[in-house]
């Protein structure tokens, strides 16, 4: 899906392929950003001693309990968390937040802390889970919220952007947490999103993962235009992958394999040829860069506004 209008490329692509390539993303703000006040956004937080925002009663979620702990411990090395990153930041570049970004479920501050230091934005992590909110402030995120995105109770309309990536697709009831996204966007806020991509791709890993599901483009398209949204760019990206990973995945699972599924995680971030790769890397983040969509991969990324009746019916509620 290309995206009309002009965009200063130049200069970009290199700057944003090598934080791919030199990784861990510093989570110092730049200067003049001060975490905002959480109070405004939401009724249900407090702010603990240890300076954690947390939120309303635990809720069960699917995902491994050492999820976040594992994540740790390839983030700063992998090839895959540093493209995504690009990537994010890419679509950023062209599609502009429009005031402090809200990460939700998002894990150890990877993204975060990259937004944070690279993005230019305040960014405030909502994440459940106790090790990836200790990760996170390790990392120097300064807005750090201990919950759910139904557990924050955030105010109707208060959030300028909204970001989930690789969250969706462990949520069971999709509809039910775009619809929840829908109700704290801001009128003219966006969300921002990344998912598995690949039905045909499905394995014995999206179970031990915690997932419900993998997507396609045009099953991401729908489930946001179901829940009120409108797509303004979608695109896949890790374009070598789909044929390792079904030899390496998929292929397995079909014949009842299962794998050791720490070990075989670390293996598969740590590839060889890093150099053919970081070549196809810097193509697709230039493709992102111009506005093109990318059409393989592994994964899909979207960025969408609420739809123009669902933005009259926000803009109507606020002037009651």
């Amino acid at each position: 899906m290309a995206v009309s209008g002009r965009f200063p490329a130049r200069g970009l692509v290199p700057t944003l392929c090598s934080m791919a390539e030199h990784q861990i993303p510093s989570g110092n703000p730049p200067p003049g950003h001060s975490p905002p006040d959480l109070t405004v956004f939401a009724n249900g937080l407090r702010q603990d001693p240890d300076g954690i925002w947390r939120g309303c009663g635990p809720e069960a979620i699917s995902y491994p309990a050492a999820g976040n702990s594992d994540c740790f411990t390839v983030e700063d090395s992998s090839f895959w968390f540093a493209h995504r990153n690009a990537c994010l930041l890419a679509l950023l570049r062209r599609f502009p937040a429009a005031g402090p970004f809200f990460d939700i479920g998002g894990g150890n501050g990877f993204v975060a802390a990259a937004l944070q230091s690279q993005g230019g934005l305040p960014v405030v992590l909502v994440e459940p889970g106790a090790d990836g909110v200790r990760h996170a402030e390790a990392r120097g995120l300064r807005a750090v919220v201990q919950a759910t995105l139904t557990g924050a109770r955030f105010r109707d309309r208060s959030l300028p952007a909204i970001g989930f990536f690789d969250v969706l697709e462990h949520i069971e009831d999709e509809q039910g947490f775009l619809g929840e996204i829908r109700r704290c966007l801001a009128a003219n806020g966006r969300i921002y999103l990344s998912v598995p991509a690949g039905r045909w791709l499905w394995s014995d890993a999206d179970v031990q993962a915690g997932h419900f599901r993998r997507y396609t483009p045009g099953r991401l398209r729908a489930a946001l235009n179901r829940a009120g949204f409108r797509p303004l760019f979608l695109s896949r990206i890790f374009s070598p992958l789909p044929l390792p990973l079904f030899l390496c995945r998929t292929l397995p699972s079909l014949f009842g394999h299962r794998r050791q599924a720490v070990r075989s995680y670390f293996r598969q971030h740590q590839p060889k040829g890093r150099t053919l790769m970081e070549r196809v890397w810097r193509w697709e983040v230039g493709r992102l860069v111009q506005g093109k969509s990318i059409p393989l991969g592994t994964s899909c990324l979207a960025v969408a506004e609420l739809s123009s009746y669902t933005a009259k019916e926000s803009f109507d509620a606020n002037q009651r």
